[in-house]
Order: structure tokens, then sequence, then C-alpha cells
């Protein structure tokens, strides 16, 4: 049967859970061997997809139970890290690249290593794919893709407004010039070029990459000062000027899920995201979204982009059935049928098997992320050394200071050094 979320659900940010009882899915008769609880984020397309694979698990595996649980980004870390501290952790948990080295160091996840290759089949991933999910030496999370950081770009909006998607020369000036045609042009109600970036934490990254710095150190101090963020807010302070992107009352709307994305909302022909959720936008989104690379800070300068893990799966410390917890995933990224049903939802699959197998079947959408992460090219620099304690607290923070600088709360100036001071502080404090 299709799964069918509650799309108010979403755009309240609550968590909605799901068992296989609850979506009429195969379910066992009490006496079960092993119950399994798998927590992730994501829209609803992804919410379908995964309770697919785990029906599909639980088929072939009849001594399992795979029960579900999913939420927004923003309310997800705020849960697992209750559930962890309650310690009523999910078996298997979705993790971020920032906040897997937080989660491994903190002893909440399980090393995995001692399940490979017998348990978990990851016989065909790059070494590189292994590293990013490994912490001081331990493998703690399995990438479920690959991907970048990405716009998002109502194709109609543009056509609509006469004006055609740059190619991957385009630079802030320009970007922002298009806003403001696209604004000007008035064919939608409440409707803007882009989407406000200034609280987009991997925006902000590949600004910073752009100048020669990054967010962190690979000590784990900032690498960055005031004045990279000062001219950052400037930007979009600039932006919001000329009413290049949207004004902060809409801006606040968004939730950082795709349902909640400005081009979602109907609100703007630009937002930003990832490049796996490419699959996502478009199947919510009448109009043809395409995606483009962030722009260029000028002609030339280039290597803000990384190819990195979309997402990882990993096994909490508590669960009590670790073993099986470590075969759900090896299903889950190594399975042919599972891939048919995932596609490239979470990414470009990094098992090399996989991909082949899937790259055939891709539909143009699918076709479209692969073909993002592979030309790049000057635009793509190194992966960035891993965050530290106390990212995932930061993100959430540029959240609030990028919306008090928009509401005019706060200068760009008084704002990026209250930005830079809080976060050196929770560096300090982790």
């Amino acid at each position: 049967m299709a799964l069918e979320v509650s799309r108010r659900k979403f755009l309240a940010g609550g968590a909605a859970a799901f068992s296989a009882a609850a979506l009429g899915l195969p379910r066992l008769a009490f006496g079960q061997e092993t119950r399994l609880r798998l927590m992730w984020w994501g829209s609803q397309p992804r919410a379908e997809r995964t309770m697919k694979v785990s029906e599909l698990y639980m088929k072939n595996n009849p001594g399992v139970t795979v029960d579900g649980e999913t939420t927004g980004w923003d309310d997800y870390w705020p849960r697992l890290a209750t559930q962890v501290a309650g310690r009523n952790a999910p078996d298997v948990v979705q993790m971020d690249y920032r906040y897997i080295f937080e989660y491994a160091r903190r002893d909440a996840l399980a090393p995995l290593e001692g399940y490979v290759p017998d348990v978990l089949n990851v016989s065909d991933f790059d070494k590189a794919a292994l590293d990013g999910g490994s912490v001081d030496g331990s493998l703690y999370g399995i990438s479920l893709g690959a991907n970048s950081s990405a716009m998002m770009v109502n194709a109609a909006a543009f056509e609509e407004a006469g004006i055609e998607i740059p190619d991957q020369s385009l630079t802030f000036d320009e970007l922002k010039r298009i806003g403001e045609e696209i604004t000007k042009a008035g064919k939608r109600k409440s409707f803007y070029g882009l989407s406000d970036g200034s609280g987009v934490e991997p925006f902000f990254e590949n600004f910073l990459r752009q100048r020669g710095k990054a967010l962190y150190t690979a000590e784990g101090k900032l690498a960055f000062d005031a004045e990279d963020t000062r001219e950052w807010f400037e930007l979009w302070a600039a932006m919001r000027e000329s009413e290049a992107c949207v004004p902060p009352d809409l801006q606040a709307l968004d939730q950082r899920q795709i349902e909640t994305g400005m081009v979602s909302l109907g609100h703007a022909a630009v937002s930003y995201a990832h490049s796996n959720q490419l699959v996502g936008y478009q199947s919510i989104n009448k109009d043809p979204i395409v995606m483009h690379a962030y722009p260029r800070l000028a002609a030339g300068v280039g290597g803000g982009h990384y190819r990195k893990p979309s997402m990882f799966f990993s096994v909490s410390k508590q669960s009590p059935n670790p073993e099986a917890a470590a075969a759900y995933i090896s299903f889950f990224v190594s399975d042919p049928e599972a891939a048919a049903i995932l596609d490239v939802e979470r990414g470009v699959p990094e098992s090399a098997k996989i991909r082949e197998l899937i790259a055939p079947k891709l539909d143009e959408t699918g076709r479209a992320a692969v073909e993002y992460i592979g030309g790049l090219g000057d635009l793509a620099g190194p992966l960035p050394p891993p965050p530290p304690l106390g990212a995932g607290e930061i993100d959430v923070m540029l959240v609030r200071v990028s919306q008090e600088v928009a509401f005019g709360q706060q200068t760009p100036q008084a704002g990026a050094e209250a930005f830079v001071a809080e976060a050196e502080a929770i560096l300090a404090r982790n």
C-alpha cells in the first residue's frame, strides 16, 4: 500500500510516528524475536520510501519488526537528544556529518567495524565514503548517499519572467540582479526572486570557503571572524533592500523542511537545499525544479562546494539489538530491491554496484541529481574538517541571529559580533 503522511503534520513541525500496524504493513504476532526502532528526518516522500524499504525488509526477515518515526530537521535533533538522555534512543538513527562526531564522542553511538563484512556489507564503498562516517578511528555511520549543497530553482518562474537560468559562471552580483528582475516582473502574488539565504549554514560555509576560510579548523575552533560574518549579513541586507529576496516575515515561515521552503510555499523562485533533496522538491512542486550551484564571489573564484555524505545511518549505543540494527542498515544500502525504492532521494548511492544498477532506471530528476554531483568542476573543493562539539547549536543560532538582523533588531555589525562571540563560547563550553 502507499504510505500517506499528513501534510499538515509536517507543516506544523511536529513529529510523526509510524509503526507497521498503523500503516497496514505486515506485522508479526507477539513473541517475535526482534523489534527495531528507526528514526529519521525528512519529507513525506522520504517517509514513503523509508517505510516501503522497511516493509520489504520485514517480508524478507519474518523474525524482525521495524517501527519508524520521522520529523522535520529542526525538531529532529532536540527529539533525538531527549531520547538519548532518557535512555530511550532508537536502534537505528539517521545522522548528519555535523552531529556524528558529537554523538560518537559522547558514547551515544555503537562502533560498527566489528560487523564488517559479515553483517554489514560495505565492500564496494569508496574509502572516502567510509572515512566520512569514521570518528577517531572507528566507524560510526554508514553513508546513505553523496550530495552537495545546491540552489533549487523554479524553472517555470524564470521562464515567466523572461530570464534564462544562468550557467556555472553565475556570481553573487548577477544572482542579486536576477532576483530583482523576477520580483519586479510581478508574475505571481507575494513572489520574489530569491529566498533569504543569510541563515543557511551551507550557503554561509560556501561563501567562507571561497574566501579561503571555513566554518571550523581541524582543531575545532572557528575558522572565520566577525568581519566575514558582517559582510555576509550585509550582502543579504542589500538583497532584502532591493527586494531581490523575500522579506523577513515570509522567510520566517521556513522551518528548514522541503514543504516549508520558499519555493514550495510559492513565495520565491530560488531556495537552498542539498542535491539529494531535488527528488523531494520535485515531488511536491507542480512546476519543474532544477538545481544550480551557489554563485561565485567573482568570476573565476570557486572551491566553495564539496562532495559530502548526505546523511548516515548509525546504531545507538543503547540498542539491545546492535547486530540486527547493523543488518538492517546493510540491507538499506546494498539490496537491489531496496535501492530501486530509495532511488537517489538520500543522495547518489555509495555502493558502486548499486550505482551501476539504478543508473539506467533513473528518471530525469534522478539523473539530474547524479549529474549535478559530477559536474561541479572547479566549484568543488576538498571535504572540510569535521565539525566540533557544539556545531549543531551554532547552526541553529545562525538562523536566529540572521532573523534578528533581517527584522532590524540588530545591525549586521552587531549581529556578526554577537554571533561570533556566542559561537566561540559554545565551542569553549564543549
